[in-house]
């Protein structure tokens, strides 16, 4: 009989194209975010061979700074096209205008911390039960606690001494047990 070893990529493949499965599986209205870096685009991959050949079978959803490179929206746009997939954008934009946040000023000013709350009220929206995202734990050390599930309170804060999965909504971070590597070696 031959013996089948799988290489260590090809295991975390598996495991995250399981897990994808799972939750299209266990939740009713999931959501895959994506930011069009390197971890989601690789995200979308995976979620492409869990279901191939299939469609997804849950939305795209990306946090919209006003920031990104106007090739990054282009490359989004078309990927959804080409997947035939569903669209949900939260914009920071919308909650600035919105009062729900306010814009940093100055020399450093970001609205990376303005996407949380756009975030929330995006998935609040969309009633969105499962948010798939891709983190590496070489990334945040954070990640190295959270193996897969990271649940989150009603404010999006993790904290690991008060897991109650009723509840709490759930982020899953399949990709958690990557790290730099395993992501440019696909």
């Amino acid at each position: 009989m031959k013996k089948y070893n799988i290489n260590h990529l090809r295991e975390l493949e598996s495991e995250s194209i399981f897990i994808m499965r799972e939750v299209a599986a266990q939740f009713e209205n999931p959501a895959l975010l994506f930011s069009g870096g390197k971890d989601s685009i690789v995200m979308v991959h995976l979620a492409r061979k869990a279901f191939w050949p299939a469609k997804i079978p849950f939305p795209l959803f990306h946090i919209d700074t006003g920031h990104n490179f106007d090739e990054t929206i282009t490359f989004r746009d078309n990927l959804v096209k080409e997947l035939g997939a569903r669209l949900i954008i939260g914009s920071v934009q919308e909650s600035i205008d919105n009062g729900r946040v306010t814009e940093e000023n100055g020399y450093n000013a970001s609205r990376n911390l303005l996407q949380t709350v756009t975030l929330l009220d995006a998935i609040e929206e969309h009633k969105i039960d499962a948010a798939l995202g891709g983190g590496r734990r070489d990334e945040e050390k954070a990640r190295a606690k959270e193996r897969f599930f990271s649940h989150r309170d009603e404010f999006g804060q993790w904290d690991p001494k008060k897991i109650n999965a009723r509840n709490y909504g759930i982020f899953l971070m399949v990709e958690s047990t990557w790290v730099n590597i395993s992501v440019y070696s696909l």
